[in-house]
């Protein structure tokens, strides 16, 4: 499985996608399940695009609520970093319980923990960039409640490694898993993942009853731990040519949209700062697809540099930037993203936020039907 990096054929995946069967087999590795995630992470496409998309093709909304529901779960998981900023990056709701170290098990790094589905899909990602949603799952369920490992430092190594990596999801994901970020921790048993991950292996240290889990001795497999030293491979610093006639549209990790102001005659510089990369580094083939997928933008050059960098060669030139929670330095006229809905603001819980997003969403389109 691989990830086209043109536009045009990202649009073809779109228009392709059909989520009659999403809410019946997204749970299954093999299920319907879009592989957009990429596109959405970095800014390609919005989960608003999509959404708008459907209504194009004429999908009735309230028929694929699940699809929907779940485009809006990322933008809870954002509207949350807006409101809690670098919160995130610590234990949100409660400490997490039942934590012998914050390092990640080498048996997760090496794809050896013995579950051969989970270390399958382990070795897929190192391959591939992508990981199914529910395997997400599992595999910070075994890291944090079979091994106790605190979520922040595996979180982070699986950040690194994804091609739709998004520190919102990851962190606020991870921390649900682990019970920082939920009422309890989630678990699953070998059964569950021979059930969803099309597996009959028995006999391994998910297997047993759940209520011995919360009790149970850490795994053999998972006590030896490694302190990851994770760095982002950036390109060599590049000379950047601006017209300062012109405004500068700034891209970067999190909005690589090619039709943002696009018939605006304007400098589009992707920013890589080392400092936001330093705090939440990516792995080669993150950065290759972010550099690939820049190449939508006509005329985009690269800058290695801080933003600040930039303002203060360029003082008198107009800056424009998406709205996002890293972006808070930049200085110059800050551009809306595009949203699923309008409601905004912390949410303690996904269906409180879902229960207002919903009647937005999909009200007008059953009104529209009734009226009809």
């Amino acid at each position: 499985m691989s990830f086209s990096t043109d536009y045009q054929e990202i649009l073809e995946q779109v228009n392709r996608f059909d989520p009659k069967n999403y809410a019946r087999t997204r749970n299954h590795i093999r299920g319907a399940v879009s592989r957009l995630s990429p596109y959405i992470s970095r800014g390609v496409i919005s989960t608003k695009m999509l959404r708008d998309n459907l209504l194009e093709r004429s999908y009735d909304l309230s028929k694929i609520e699940k699809f929907v529901q779940e485009l809006a779960w990322r933008d809870y998981w954002q509207q949350i970093w807006i409101a809690k900023s670098e919160a995130i990056d610590k234990d949100l709701k409660r400490a997490q319980t039942m934590v012998d170290h914050h390092e990640v098990p080498q048996a997760i790094i090496k794809a050896s923990t013995g579950i051969e589905a989970i270390d399958k899909a382990i070795s897929e990602m190192y391959d591939t960039g992508y990981m199914h949603n529910h395997v997400r799952m599992y595999l910070a369920a075994i890291t944090c409640n079979f091994g106790h490992s605190h979520w922040h430092a595996p979180a982070l190594w699986h950040y690194y490694h994804l091609l739709d990596g998004d520190w919102a999801s990851n962190a606020l994901s991870w921390q649900w898993v682990a019970g920082s970020n939920a009422g309890k921790k989630y678990i699953a048993d070998q059964q569950n993942v021979n059930r969803y991950m099309d597996s009959a292996q028995q006999n391994t240290f998910l297997d047993g009853a759940y209520d011995r889990f919360p009790n149970m001795e850490v795994p053999a497999q998972l006590k030896e731990t490694t302190a990851l030293e994770l760095r982002t491979p950036l390109p060599a610093r590049l000379s950047i040519q601006l017209n300062k006639d012109l405004p500068t549209y700034i891209y970067n990790w999190y909005n690589l949209d090619p039709l943002w102001d696009k018939a605006v005659d304007a400098n589009r510089l992707l920013l890589l700062e080392p400092s936001v990369f330093e705090k939440y580094p990516i792995s080669q083939m993150s950065l290759d697809f972010m550099l690939d997928l820049s190449k939508n933008i006509e005329d985009i050059q690269i800058a290695i540099c801080e933003f600040d960098e930039i303002a203060k060669e360029n003082e008198l030139m107009t800056f424009h930037f998406k709205e996002h929670p890293l972006n808070g330095h930049y200085k110059g006229m800050e551009h809306p993203r595009d949203w699923l809905s309008n409601v905004t603001g912390y949410h303690s819980s996904f269906f409180a936020f879902w229960k207002k997003a919903k009647k937005e969403i999909l009200t007008p389109q059953l009104e529209k039907a009734a009226s009809a």
